[in-house]
């Protein structure tokens, strides 16, 4: 199984790092131990003193695909769900200045919390909205309509590089509103009125 998570895929969210936007879609990928199932806490790791959330809408793969024309993607997963990419923003900016590859502020335990999944069939693609609230308090609405490359655009492009195998899990992008957590927080992602994951931070 396989984490793989697209960058800068919402305009906000580019703007907001500072980022340029894309041409093509930008992937990096998290090892099977990022993948935290949900029901689980997330303790901090003792190594960062900046670790910001990043709440994504999540596809599952279903079957084995390589080099998957985008108009037949759609075949490739029933299931959608929404996950948090944590990054230790801290060690993350001093890889950046360093010209350095960046997982070790990405890819480390437990960085990839994941929800509950929901059949794709049940909403829909044109309208669909996910949210994250902190604490109570709504700081990131992600719309698939902000989207600059769709989820079927990201199944065909990854997929040329990299053979999608069942149960494998794309990351799709966050929107803007990142930001810190702390000890004690608590993170609830829903898309629509249906909370599919619920984190609390220790």
């Amino acid at each position: 199984m396989k984490i793989i998570c697209i960058g800068r895929n919402y305009a906000d969210h580019a703007k907001e790092m500072n980022a340029p936007l894309p041409e093509a879609p930008v992937f990096f990928m998290k090892p099977d131990t990022a993948l935290l199932l949900a029901g689980s806490p997330f303790y901090i790791p003792d190594f960062t003193s900046d670790l910001h959330y990043e709440c994504e809408l999540v596809i599952k793969i279903k079957k084995v695909g390589k080099n998957i024309q985008e108009k037949f993607a759609a075949d490739y997963y029933d299931e959608i769900g929404l996950g948090i990419d944590f990054t230790a923003r801290d060690l993350q900016a001093k890889c950046k200045e360093k010209g350095l590859p960046w997982e070790i502020g990405k890819s480390f335990d437990n960085s990839a919390p994941l929800g509950k999944f929901i059949p794709k069939n049940s909403i829909d693609w044109k309208s669909l909205v996910f949210t994250l609230k902190k604490n109570g308090e709504l700081v990131q609405t992600g719309k698939t309509t902000d989207m600059i490359f769709h989820p079927d655009q990201l199944i065909s492009y990854v997929s040329k590089f990299i053979t999608l195998k069942t149960g494998d899990l794309i990351f799709t992008g966050t929107p803007a509103g990142v930001g810190p957590v702390a000890i004690g927080d608590q993170l609830e992602a829903s898309i629509g009125e249906e909370k599919l994951l619920d984190l609390q931070i220790k």
